[in-house]
């Protein structure tokens, strides 16, 4: 069977390099392998030829067919999603400010450096253009936008996080990039400078020239950048230390007993970045359910809450604009505040959140 799923993935790569030139084939990326194999294997998160979870689940849940099940029509916006013009380089404040560009890429600007976060800004998620396509609205700003990049952090290796054809127009202008255990063999194989990647496995850390401290924290999630091969790359949260502001970054993961673990190692935080889109039935413990990123606040010891990982991508059979819309009432019974800027618009720790409800369409 295995061998069968290999042949059927090497046929759809050779069909895609025969559609979109050896550009698709590229963005896949390259797993681990001869030395860098080995050193995961030592690892105790990394067995049986993959990394694990702390606590796998069962899934028991009926399966929704994502190609031919009845759909919602404002699963996309009707309309292009506001959003601010904001000049990147002139961006200067005395605490961190959040740049959002939808989904999970975020820009950070603090006194310690520059810190771009999974960003995606080639409009569609995955090697094929045209599949799963960025909204209007979130189409504005581009690797060419971005101020000279201190940090470039990865949380794992999917491709609505984990861009090809972004990162080969950002990679010269990276200082440097931490990604998750696995991951540098992507970047490498895209051609960035091995001396410039640092890899962390779960409670890590790595302190930058500016002085910025970046810890990678457990994630419950999965990796794989092709049907043939699962989790040979590792996924990760990230605890941001800048100056005396802690932010926590979660990447994508279901809820679990790691935020109350990470708050109380690593928490309190001014801010959690946790993302609120993209549930399913197909996926019930590897993405935050309805309004579980204001229990995982809490678990954190969140001052304030910004919800990432929707208005961008459909990638789930939901209302665009349903986690918005979950979340905040869950956010509010929790006593969680929470800060939803317009894509591109500037928020800096310590100003009131951002709450003028911008989504509020079909």
């Amino acid at each position: 069977m295995k061998k069968c799923c290999l042949g059927i993935g090497i046929v759809a790569l050779l069909s895609l390099a025969a559609i979109y030139g050896c550009d698709a084939v590229k963005s896949v990326g390259q797993d681990p392998k001869g030395a860098e194999l080995t050193r995961l294997e030592a690892l105790p998160n990394y067995k049986n030829g993959a990394f694990e979870n702390l606590a796998e689940r069962a899934d028991t849940t009926v399966k929704h067919n994502l190609l031919f099940n009845s759909r919602p029509e404002n699963i996309r916006p009707s309309h292009e999603l506001p959003w601010v013009k904001t000049d990147l380089n002139a961006l200067s404040a005395p605490a961190p400010t959040i740049v959002w560009f939808g989904h999970s890429s975020l820009l950070i600007k603090t006194g310690e450096g520059n810190i771009l976060i999974d960003p995606i800004f080639s409009n569609h998620a995955g090697p094929v253009p045209g599949l799963i396509t960025a909204f209007p609205g979130t189409k504005h700003y581009h690797a060419e936008d971005m101020p000279p990049i201190d940090v470039l952090i990865i949380s794992h290796d999917h491709y609505d996080h984990l861009d090809y054809h972004t990162l080969e127009k950002l990679k010269d202008r990276i200082k440097m990039a931490v990604v998750p255990m696995g991951i540098a063999s992507d970047l490498v194989y895209w051609g960035f400078d091995p001396k410039k990647i640092i890899e962390l496995d779960w409670n890590q850390s790595a302190t930058l020239p500016g002085g910025l401290r970046v810890t990678a924290t457990p994630a419950q999630h999965r990796s794989n950048r092709t049907y043939t091969e699962e989790n040979k790359t590792l996924w990760a949260s990230y605890v941001i230390q800048a100056g005396n502001y802690r932010l926590f970054y979660g990447g994508d993961g279901g809820y679990g007993p790691q935020f109350k673990q990470i708050g109380r190692q690593y928490g309190p935080f001014d801010l959690a970045l946790l993302e609120c889109g993209q549930y399913s039935p197909n996926w019930p413990w590897t993405h935050l359910w309805f309004g579980q990123a204001a229990q995982a606040a809490v678990d954190l010891q969140a001052r304030l809450l910004q919800p990432i990982h929707w208005a961008k991508f459909v990638e789930a059979d939901q209302p665009w604009n349903e986690p918005i819309e979950k979340l905040l009432p869950a956010a509010e019974k929790d006593g969680i505040p929470v800060n939803v800027p317009r894509i591109g618009e500037p928020y800096t720790l310590g100003d009131p959140p951002k709450d003028v409800a911008w989504w509020n369409f079909k």
